[in-house]
């Protein structure tokens, strides 16, 4: 149920019942005020209950939740939801459960490709798009800080040698992870060159 008009005694009262009927908490609503309450004459005669409107809010990180249970459920695989939380206009899932290395895949590919369908999936209800990272016991998270420890170990050699590194191909999300850990340091430079899916992210001094 997406939305609801309830009537109540007072604003506070239809709202409440409004909540109930849903199953939704008020964090999770929008609500308009359609009419306010109104005693009538002498308090009883024509009086007039309050009515609200209360309409379930498009949170992309609860359609995330429910949409990559959709997924795994159809997989059949074991699995808890650990967390989902934003950070940085990004949300961020991490799954746990016996089957996770069914669900990383080979080099992280099944991982990936779930995330793909999910984004997709959660997209395409969402009026402005949202970035999701999909993590198997922190797996993503682990492979992120190895990135970021030869990144930084890379630009070192780069200012030392002052002769550009060409890194491995990676996937748009790796290659964010060194463009962001690099970002800060005023002797380098980094961008990304090739093609999908064998673009490269290149550190080269700065001149």
């Amino acid at each position: 149920m997406l939305s609801l008009e309830k009537k109540g005694k007072s604003v506070d009262e239809a709202i409440k019942l409004a909540l109930e009927e849903m199953g939704v908490g008020l964090e999770d609503v929008a609500i308009e005020v359609l009419e306010e309450p109104s005693r009538g004459i002498l308090g009883i005669i024509g009086s007039k209950p309050a009515l609200v409107r209360v309409e379930v809010k498009n949170r992309p990180e609860k359609l995330a939740e429910d949409k990559l249970k959709a997924l795994l459920d159809g997989m059949k695989i074991s699995y808890e939801i650990e967390s989902v939380e934003v950070q940085d206009g990004v949300i961020r899932i991490n799954i746990t459960g016996k089957d996770m290395g069914l669900l990383i895949g080979r080099k992280g590919e099944t991982l990936n490709a779930v995330q793909f369908i999910l984004s997709m999936m959660v997209n395409r209800g969402l009026d402005e798009r949202v970035r999701i990272v999909l993590d198997v016991e922190d797996y993503r998270l682990r492979k992120e800080e190895s990135l970021k420890s030869l990144a930084v170990s890379l630009s070192e050699r780069v200012k030392r040698t002052r002769r550009s590194v060409v890194m491995r191909p990676m996937g748009p999300h790796e290659r964010r992870v060194v463009h962001t850990a690099l970002q800060g340091d005023p002797e380098i430079v980094t961008y990304s060159q090739g093609e999908e899916p064998h673009r490269k992210v290149v550190i080269s001094p700065k001149k």
